[in-house]
């Protein structure tokens, strides 16, 4: 299973911050089998965003970004991942509220989403490292099922 890894961050962008929850995701996408093949910083900018996770979703299975779903002004991943995306998978964003709810209640404050953009799917989670991780915990045992099922192995036995 291939990922790529973005962080959506204009601090992180412009070399102000470290990123933490970039190396966090990936760290735990690396612990459940996933090979992960780019990392990348992108400022919170709905069309930079967009152009990334366009050519990411033509080189990998999986896109985990982590970052901009707040309701900041310039919080705008998961309509930049709206907008590059054929479908929606609601369940996951609610599976991850739901999980994130239980350790806090600002996990309702995050808006990120999940998609698929042809073969690949793109999922959302909130800019902390804690947050992030746990939203990713909270879904990966769904993770290999429906990258099986983008890839077409639609076989249910």
């Amino acid at each position: 299973m291939i990922a790529a890894v973005v962080t959506v961050s204009d601090s992180c962008s412009r070399g102000e911050r470290q990123d933490q929850s970039g190396p966090a995701v990936t760290q735990l996408l690396e612990r459940i089998h996933f090979s992960v093949v780019a990392r990348e910083v992108v400022p919170d900018d709905s069309l930079q965003i967009q152009n990334l996770l366009i050519r990411l979703a033509r080189e990998v299975q999986l896109i985990v970004t982590t970052g901009g779903t707040g309701i900041a002004l310039r919080d705008v991943t998961p309509e930049a991942t709206r907008a590059i995306s054929d479908r929606l998978l609601d369940g996951v964003a609610e599976r991850m509220r739901a999980e994130g709810t239980k350790k806090t209640p600002f996990a309702a404050l995050s808006r990120g989403i999940c998609g698929v953009r042809g073969r690949c799917l793109v999922l959302n989670l909130p800019g902390s490292p804690n947050g992030a991780v746990e939203s990713l915990e909270a879904v990966a045992n769904l993770l290999p099922h429906a990258l099986d099922l983008l890839s077409g192995k639609t076989d249910h036995k």
